[in-house]
């Protein structure tokens, strides 16, 4: 098989601020031939982050010497090519538009219909030799956000700092089976967390209506989604900006690619913290211990049988807290010196994160 079409577009997806650097071994060609078509690589490796029509697209390939393009039959390669996962499609002021999505998130997380043993292996094997180059980059892909519940009651809480308020403030819902659980599982590493807890929002009414790889949940049910994931001892995590949040991932270490770079690759900032940190009340602490394998970061301990937060490690995730029958834990926001501003929208993240890795914006959009 002619690997050009495959090197082109991992060259491409490591030009988008997310990233997607090479391998030692190639392994990063190898995973895009699973996913791919040499057709369907050639033509993402051709597309732009900003969303363009059909017709503009066959313009640019023009200038770029492909031949004989035929409109309507780029139309529906796009097309289909958008029900696969590999592309993303919206509106413009032209009509129908389509666009290049990043490796992670983004293309990844839109295989968990077509995930197989296959995959999860070519996964792995990139994931081990590169994948912690894309984690280990500021600002991070993902932010730590705890369920609004757990904040203690006198605390200003915005509405993109916690899970509840961000769920609250969307249109539609739904979920999925997370495909970082499902992969681990397809390689023999399976964890004991739920599986049906991936959530997608939107700020379009019914825009999940007929999905058949989301399913669709109201408002209740998707807080009755956080809640049984908080339960699990999963982390809520979202997109690192403040505005047009999409989706939110109920995470662990022993399965989440993000959470991984910390526990396995050793990134310590792999996600960017919340605002809050945990804080104990020494007079209701009993020292149970309870709440110790509720930490997935290490950030708890005993000492003289009170229980002691490292607000390092802590991420404010607040997992920990509705484990304590006592009362005694609850997150406060930490001092403003410690809080790292979150970006307002995608664009303004995909800014800083090209400045940090040295892109040219200019070249993708």
């Amino acid at each position: 098989m002619n690997k050009d079409p495959f090197k082109r577009l991992a060259e491409r997806l490591d030009a988008l601020p997310n990233g997607f650097p090479p391998a030692p071994d190639g392994a990063e060609l190898r995973l895009l031939e699973k996913i791919y078509t040499p057709e369907e690589a050639a033509m993402a490796a051709e597309l732009r982050l900003t969303l363009a029509t059909p017709g503009q697209i066959a313009s640019w390939l023009c200038d770029s010497g492909w031949e004989g393009v035929d409109v309507q039959a780029l139309r529906d390669l796009l097309k289909n090519m958008v029900g696969k996962g590999l592309i993303t499609a919206g509106r413009t002021e032209g009509g129908l538009g389509f666009g290049l999505m990043p490796f992670v998130v983004g293309v990844y997380e839109a295989q968990i219909g077509r995930m197989d043993a296959e995959l999860a292996r070519l996964f792995e094997d990139y994931y081990l030799q590169s994948f912690g180059q894309v984690l280990a980059v500021q600002p991070a892909l993902h932010r730590v956000v705890p369920i609004g519940e757990d904040v203690r009651m006198d605390m200003e809480i915005r509405p993109y700092e916690t899970a509840s308020e961000i769920v609250k403030h969307a249109q539609a819902w739904g979920v999925n089976n997370c495909i970082c659980r499902v992969q681990k599982a397809l390689i023999g590493e399976a964890c004991e967390h739920p599986l049906d807890v991936c959530m997608i929002l939107s700020q379009k009414p019914g825009a999940f209506d007929g999905s058949t790889l989301f399913r669709v949940l109201s408002m209740e049910q998707a807080l009755d989604t956080l809640q049984r994931a908080a339960k699990a001892g999963l982390v809520h995590s979202v997109s690192n900006v403040q505005e047009e949040i999409s989706y939110i991932c109920n995470c662990c270490t022993c399965g989440c690619g993000i959470l991984r770079g910390m526990a396995e690759l050793g990134i310590a900032n792999v996600v960017a913290r919340s605002a809050f940190v945990n804080q104990v009340d020494e007079a209701l602490c009993v020292g149970c211990e309870d709440c110790l394998a509720m930490c997935q970061f290490q950030a708890l301990s005993m000492m003289d049988g009170m229980l002691q937060v490292n607000q390092t490690r802590c991420t404010g995730c607040g997992v920990c807290v509705s484990s304590c029958l006592e009362g005694a834990l609850g997150l406060v926001r930490r001092p403003i010196e410690d809080i790292l501003p979150v970006p307002d929208r995608q664009t303004d993240w995909r800014l800083q994160r090209s400045i940090a890795r040295g892109l040219d914006m200019e070249r993708v959009l």
